[in-house]
Order: structure tokens, then sequence, then C-alpha cells
């Protein structure tokens, strides 16, 4: 289990010009990204890692070409930690949802093929190209979860469930493809 209060933190605060707002959007997409959570106004929180680190630094040299300010700061939680890693686990969990949510779709889509008999090659491919977004998605949101977000599993087993599934899709396309040799 993870201790909260022993997450050293770096901090992102942020200036960028108010106009156009472009501006304000490039750097909530770019730390949106990187998996970081808004301690207030334009300052971001990060847990500390070296990966981390060089994305912030980054980060802040491209704010700075924007004709903004930022300042990098690594900090230790005196008070509010486990609100800190709540918060930040709290993200996580929200982008695993989602992921769990984007996995039903996908085995309803299958199960809509399969009752359709809807076997063709051009199928299998879409839903196998589906099935390597999600996956790639999910790769991307475990690299964010450095302090062992609760959904982790959940989205890891019904991944598993989408595999099973299109594999199960994919012998009844070749099946229905010797049957029509």
């Amino acid at each position: 289990m993870l201790v909260t209060d022993s997450v050293t933190w770096l901090l992102l605060a942020y200036r960028v010009p108010s106009e156009p707002s472009r501006l304000r959007a490039t750097v909530w997409r770019r730390l949106k990204a990187l998996g970081a959570i808004y301690v207030q106004n334009s300052v971001a929180a990060l847990p500390e890692d070296a990966a981390a680190e060089r994305a912030l630094r980054a980060l802040r040299a491209e704010i700075g070409t924007m004709g903004g300010t930022a300042q990098l700061l690594r900090a230790d939680a005196l008070a509010g930690g486990a609100d800190l890693v709540a918060a930040y686990n709290t993200a996580r969990d929200e982008e695993y949802a989602e992921i769990v949510s984007r996995c039903h779709d996908f085995l309803a889509e299958i199960d809509k093929e399969t009752a359709a008999r809807h076997f063709t090659y051009g199928e299998l491919e879409e839903n196998d190209e589906d099935l390597t977004k999600l996956r790639s998605w999910y790769d991307k949101v475990t690299t964010r979860d450095r302090l062992d977000a609760s959904g982790r599993e959940a989205a890891a087993k019904i991944l598993d469930d989408c595999a099973t599934s299109l594999d199960a899709f994919a012998d009844a396309v070749y099946a229905a493809d010797t049957d029509g040799a």
C-alpha cells in the first residue's frame, strides 16, 4: 500500500496570455496528457519521477515561447497529502472507467456483428484496430497511474474479455471463409 505522505510532487505554476485562448487550451491539453491534476487555477501537480520532470521542464519552456511564465517546484505535502493522492487516483479511475465503458461498446459491437452473422475480414480488421486502440489507451493510462488507482484491475479484466470475444469472432470469420470456399 502506498504511503500517501511519502509522495513528492512536482508543481507547475504558470501564467499564459489570456488571448488567444488556444494557448491556455494547449497547456491544459499537455498537462492532461501527462496525467497532471490541478491543485488550483494554473497550478498543476504530478508525482515526481524523471519522466514527469522532463515533460514539465519542456512544457515550462514551451510556456515561455507563448509569452507566459512558469515555475517548476518540487514539494512534499505537509498536510493534505492524502487529498492529493486521492485526487490523482480519481483522475486515473475516471480514465479507467472510460476505457471500461468503451470496452462495453466494443463487446456490444462484437455481439451485434455475431448476431447478424456478419463474419467478414473487413469487420474483423476493424474490430482488431479498435481493440488495439483500447489497449494503447490503457497503456497510456497505466503509465500515468503511478499511485495505484483502484480502477486498473477492472479495465485490465474487461480488455481481456474483449480479446477473448475478438478471438471467438475471428474463429467465426475463419469458419465462414472455410465454409464458403
